[in-house]
């Protein structure tokens, strides 16, 4: 297992290397000047010149580039354009909030998606089934942004049941914790379905059923855990999804968080934030994959014997 999870971390140095030169690239190929916007419209061009040495953005790309990724293996991350600070401190100020919010909406979406899945497999093509596929498809169907402010105004306008902005309390969170998780929820739903029903016309089930087995344990302890392998494979892209839909999602809800530092860094054009901030977001991606990778082995017995 040590050397499986050591492979895996080689193999993912490429994905690193290559989604920071992407980044970079992107960033400097965007219109607009970062000392001139970090100095103001009236700023005269001495002083633009200064901010652009003092941040050196008047090096050849080629050198910016491998300053950007020497500081970036160090984990010197620099200084933000639009306030200097460090940027690392930046980050990890934001970064709970945004982790809190995604988790909320994983573990939301696993709740959901299981129990919704299951049960339209159980009950295939009657009314149940019908229901929860219509479920799923909006779920999958729906914006985020369009949700977030639909759930605005039912409970927080109309009912005035749950805050609709900011951050600090769990009511503050379910809002936007659920606008979040419902696109993951329609997708699990129809992994969980699909899955549970493949499994579930396979000849072992008939035997189970011949022996006396009574549904309920075929179903939980036998189809179920034939079953869980593809559920867990998506639960990586889960997870991206929810970092992905954080960016949406804060700005919406005005939270404080990854997603929103992100876009007020893209607004200004801070180039290191906006770097550090992806550079991040990829490796917890990573880590994430890989720990859905080597929970594998506990949910297939026949991969850990192959292994």
């Amino acid at each position: 297992m040590v050397k499986y999870i050591l492979n895996r971390l080689i193999v993912s140095i490429p994905v690193i290397l290559g989604s920071l030169t992407l980044v970079f690239l992107i960033i400097h190929w965007l219109p607009g000047d970062p000392a001139q916007m970090i100095a103001g419209e009236d700023a005269s061009p001495e002083r633009i010149a200064y901010l652009r040495t003092q941040f050196g953005l008047d090096q050849p790309l080629w050198q910016q580039y491998a300053v950007y990724l020497w500081k970036s293996i160090r984990g010197d991350f620099g200084h933000s354009f639009a306030n200097s600070q460090p940027v690392i401190d930046r980050l990890l100020a934001q970064l709970p909030a945004t982790l809190s919010l995604a988790l909320l909406s994983t573990i939301f979406a696993i709740i959901v998606g299981f129990i919704l899945g299951v049960l339209s497999a159980v009950y295939q093509n009657r009314v149940l089934d019908y229901i929860v596929r219509v479920i799923s498809l909006l779920g999958v169907s729906m914006p985020k942004f369009w949700l977030g402010i639909l759930l605005i105004l039912v409970f927080s306008v109309h009912l005035q049941l749950l805050p609709a902005i900011g951050n600090g309390s769990f009511k503050q969170l379910i809002l936007p914790s659920f606008a979040l998780g419902v696109t993951g929820a329609g997708m699990l739903t129809r992994m969980v379905r699909n899955s549970v029903l493949e499994v579930i016309h396979e000849p072992f089930v008939l035997t189970l059923r011949a022996k006396g087995l009574s549904e309920k344990i075929v179903l939980y302890k036998h189809v179920l855990r034939n079953a869980l392998l593809p559920a867990v494979t998506i639960l990586g892209l889960l997870v991206g999804e929810m970092l992905s839909g954080a960016v949406v999602t804060e700005t919406v809800f005005s939270r404080q968080g990854l997603g929103k530092l992100v876009v007020d860094a893209i607004n200004q054009k801070d180039i290191p934030v906006i770097q550090a901030a992806i550079l991040i977001t990829g490796l917890f991606n990573i880590l994430v994959n890989l720990m859905v990778d080597v929970s594998y082995s506990y949910v297939d017995p026949r991969v850990r014997k192959s292994g």
